[in-house]
């Protein structure tokens, strides 16, 4: 039996600072109303509020109503922060004072997109693991040393629920109401949104390396560029440093300067993220994956990914074959309602 018939309604609130960030909010919005919808239940609620109740400009321009004030807010089951640009000018002392008001009451608290950036500054993220929007990963850990940033998609330590901007919300909540309310529901949702898979805790940001590196390197784009190029029978360091002109040296010490790492594992992070990607989203036998991503035998490829990953490329895939017997099973379900309506 599924677990959402021992789970009861859940209400989230979202506090938009100006300038949020719409389509962050929308998919941590959109997911809940789909849960209600295939359930054919009430099984979430939201609100949406700001420091003081008037309606907040997204950093589109659109508004969302009705918007209630944060003070005139009951108890909720989370409060989502949600930040888009120009987060530092939208922290005050009142809201850092509301925040902290709500943490010492025991709630949970949330951020979409920049939103961390102001937890982070209430204090309510030390000594916690956190995910904030790639361009901010930087300067967070300079500004806040006692909050451990992660580059996953999103985070879930203890009461705080952070993600990235995006579509990172999206995973955040499917992951949440599989946890409270099972398997089927949370598969239903993703169907309904066109998902071909939906991210886990396990899932790294993409970081595009101009980003990176500040400023266009060509030197470096063009060793990343040739990597990306070469998965399945990579190259020698070497033989890279032949195709790009540049000596070996030279090439480890780009790495190291822009990158904080030596040019063999970067390459070696590129093949396991694309290995991560076959087993997700094909059927590929372990086996031919372990060929296609340039590894020489299973029990390396199986270490390898395990060290980046924090579980084995078999535990990866039965985690997909999983949620495909669950979607199965439903459509099996369907198929016998359907029957016996005739």
């Amino acid at each position: 039996m599924d677990a959402e018939v021992f789970q009861g309604k859940r209400t989230y609130a979202f506090l938009t600072l100006p300038n949020y960030s719409l389509i962050a909010l929308a998919n941590a919005l959109e997911p809940l109303r789909m849960a209600n919808r295939v359930a054919n239940r009430t099984l979430y609620e939201w609100h949406i509020v700001s420091l003081k109740g008037e309606s907040q400009a997204a950093s589109s321009g659109l508004q969302l109503a009705p918007t209630m004030a944060l003070e005139d807010l009951g108890k909720v089951d989370i409060l989502f922060v949600c930040g888009g640009i120009n987060v530092r000018e939208a922290v005050s002392a009142p809201l850092i004072k509301a925040l902290r008001r709500r943490a010492e009451a025991g709630a949970a608290l949330g951020a979409l997109c920049t939103g961390g950036y102001v937890l982070a500054r209430a204090g309510l993220l030390n000594r916690h693991k956190a995910t904030i929007h790639w361009e901010n990963v930087h300067a967070l850990h300079e500004e806040f040393p006692l909050v451990e940033i992660r580059t996953q998609v999103f985070t879930i330590d203890r009461d705080r629920y952070t993600c990235s901007g995006g579509t990172a919300p999206l995973d955040l909540m499917i992951n949440l109401i599989q946890q409270q309310h099972g398997r089927s529901i949370a598969q239903q949702v993703s169907e309904q949104f066109v998902l071909e898979r939906v991210r886990d805790d396990h899932d790294i940001q993409y970081v595009p390396l101009r980003a990176q590196l500040g400023f266009t390197h060509r030197s470096l784009m063009k060793v990343a560029q040739l990597m990306e190029e070469n998965i399945e029978r990579p190259l020698a360091l070497d033989a890279i440093a032949r195709e790009t002109g540049l000596s070996r040296r030279q090439i480890e010490r780009l790495f190291k300067r822009y990158l904080n790492c030596v040019p063999k594992r970067y390459y070696m992070e590129i093949r396991l993220r694309r290995a991560r990607e076959l087993l997700l989203q094909t059927s590929m036998p372990i086996m031919e994956v372990t060929a296609a991503c340039g590894f020489q035998s299973p029990p390396h490829f199986s270490k390898c990914y395990r060290r980046y990953f924090g579980r084995p490329p078999s535990a990866e895939r039965r985690s997909q074959t999983a949620g495909e017997g669950s979607s199965q099973r439903l459509d099996a379900a369907v198929l016998v309602m359907s029957s016996g309506s005739k």
